[in-house]
């Protein structure tokens, strides 16, 4: 079980990713500087104990309209070795010290863990609360039989693609957009993930996170 510790982390995530989503090929640059926000998200429980993992939804109000964007993160007390292409940021946690924060989408914990929850062998966890499943989050999946962990992770514009050699495939919405209540509509797929969150205006929304191809 995750705990969520009361306490500072500096500098911030949302300063880490102001820095960070630039540099990524889905992000719809604006003419200032991101100013992201936090407005949505959940957890997935590292059975070891030793990874943090968050699911976190932002929106930055820099370009002409406010953009909401979903990044998953990992969090570590030490450096991964070799994964320098998918590190986020440092930060000193009030409680744990320095944490190494990565986007989670080339991490082998976050890889371990989005197949458990579309298994369900795993349920989202509140982001802000221990041990309080997010009963917001929604996960479907009409395939059978246990899914890899071996993905490949592959950015373009749309957003996130995981592969592996054994078939299957992940596609993660890094721009998101509201979609109408219900299982959302996605061509061909056998699996899906939804979730809400809250618009600048404070409006909550619901929309697809990510989408299984078997």
């Amino acid at each position: 079980m995750a705990v969520i510790h009361r306490t500072t982390v500096t500098p911030t995530k949302l300063e880490l990713l102001a820095a960070w989503l630039p540099s990524r090929p889905w992000y719809r640059a604006g003419a200032d500087e991101p100013r992201p926000a936090k407005a949505g998200g959940f957890r997935l429980d590292d059975p070891q104990g030793e990874v943090g993992i968050e699911f976190m939804i932002v929106t930055d109000g820099s370009g002409p309209e406010p953009t909401a964007y979903l990044v998953p993160l990992t969090y570590r007390g030490a450096p991964v070795p070799g994964a320098e292409h998918a590190l986020v940021g440092t930060m000193e946690h009030g409680v744990l010290g320095p944490r190494w924060a990565y986007d989670g989408c080339y991490d082998p914990v976050f890889l371990d863990r989005l197949p458990a929850l579309f298994e369900g062998r795993t349920r989202a966890q509140d982001q802000n609360i221990s041990d309080r499943p997010d009963d917001d989050v929604t996960v479907s999946r009409t395939g059978d039989g246990p899914l890899p962990t071996d993905f490949t992770a592959t950015d373009d514009p749309d957003g996130t693609r995981l592969t592996s050699p054994r078939g299957p495939v992940l596609r993660l919405h890094r721009v998101l957009e509201p979609a109408p209540d219900g299982p959302p509509a996605a061509g061909g797929a056998t699996g899906h993930l939804a979730g809400s969150w809250t618009l600048p205006d404070g409006t909550r929304v619901r929309g697809l996170l990510a989408v299984l191809h078997e």
